[in-house]
């Protein structure tokens, strides 16, 4: 009996553990530990409207030669290393883009993919910081973990909202799937930044992984709290319709079912859309790979809520006279024509941060 009451103990032990654990990462309302790594300006944002942007940056490597030997690693490893003023151009070209977006002063947060390292990362931040005249808008943020998966291309995130630094982190060493935690005003948003495989060699299966495992994570988020505040960006590199988006990661057009389905379902905010409009890569035809898809959470009317019909692809980043208005690649070392911005068009959505607390409850009795 005794031995049977000690296990009984211990097993409790472990069940409060892994649920004191479980709230730590996934719960967004829970009050953070004392000795948490929030870094940002003290007391919030004043602002309460906010622009995320998602954006393949198209072979984004930097001055380094990391000796890296993997196909399209090596072309751009040494492509960016040993040619100053080609990397001087890209950044130029990246920094030009951003900066056109949110009235001249670049997306709050911006998820990027397709970056070789945190150094290449700093380039851009530094660069961006450059052009921004008032310090306030300077992206103080960089949220990355290096990663090889197949290619040394990872996501990355930048921003000038406060993060909770230590919470950031890659799934696993197998995908390119970035989790970072964004904290204004005591509210708490998880975004995941992710580049699924490409479909160069098929990668169907792979794609579906990807789908499995961001889905797993988003369960258990929401398992823990149903209202918690999260989205996934991501160069799915499938469109809407398809299997690994459409079932594997739950993400679908119909917000009805996001608010009040069980199990979890996302909602995706290029489910449904027109693709010669809402199209973000051309090959052979429109696709709309890079994709945003956001929690039940950010439907409803507490901390963090997103406007589905800000949702837009800021394509006009493609060449003059492209009787397609295709996105205009950067290119490799061999392009022959002006170089442009990337294959990619970036995809851009405003979310709001709703007045929460006692302040909140007394301007509602009102």
């Amino acid at each position: 009996m005794r031995r049977y009451g000690f296990t009984s103990l211990i097993f409790s032990f472990i069940a409060l553990l892994l649920i004191v654990v479980q709230n730590y990462f996934f719960n967004s309302t829970t009050k953070l530990p004392p000795n948490t790594q929030i870094i940002g300006p003290a007391g919030g944002a004043k602002q309460s409207e906010f622009v995320f942007c998602h954006w393949n940056v198209e072979n984004f490597f930097d001055d380094k030669n990391d000796g890296r030997t993997g196909p399209g690693d090596r072309e751009y490893d040494v492509l960016y290393a040993n040619n100053a003023g080609l990397l001087k151009q890209k950044l130029a070209k990246m920094t030009e883009a951003i900066l056109k977006m949110n009235g001249g002063k670049g997306p709050d947060i911006l998820a990027i993919v397709e970056v070789e390292s945190e150094r290449a990362a700093k380039l851009l931040q530094q660069a961006l910081n450059e052009k921004l005249a008032d310090p306030s808008l300077h992206y103080q943020n960089l949220l990355m973990k290096e990663i090889s998966v197949g290619r040394h291309i990872a996501p990355a995130i930048l921003t000038r909202l406060p993060i909770v630094k230590d919470r950031t982190r890659t799934l696993d060493k197998q995908h390119r799937i970035l989790v970072g935690h964004i904290l204004v005003n005591d509210q708490e948003l998880v975004v995941i930044a992710s580049h699924w495989t490409s479909r160069l060699k098929d990668g169907a299966n792979r794609r579906a992984d990807y789908a499995d495992k961001i889905y797993g994570l988003c369960n258990a988020m929401h398992h823990s709290n149903p209202a918690v505040d999260f989205l996934v960006s991501g160069d799915f590199n499938d469109d809407p319709t398809d299997e690994s988006v459409a079932q594997r990661l739950h993400a679908t057009g119909d917000a009805q079912s996001v608010r009040t389905g069980n199990p979890l379902r996302l909602f995706n905010l290029f489910a449904g859309k027109d693709l010669n409009q809402f199209g973000t890569h051309y090959y052979k035809q429109w696709h709309a790979f890079d994709q945003i898809a956001v929690s039940p959470g950010l439907l409803d009317e507490r901390g963090w809520t997103c406007d589905p019909n800000s949702t837009q692809v800021f394509n006009g980043l493609h060449k003059a006279g492209d009787k397609n208005k295709r996105p205009w690649r950067f290119g490799s070392e061999n392009e022959k024509n002006e170089r442009g911005y990337s294959d990619h068009f970036p995809v851009l959505v405003t979310l709001r941060l709703e007045k929460t607390g006692p302040a909140a409850e007394l301007s509602n009795r009102r």
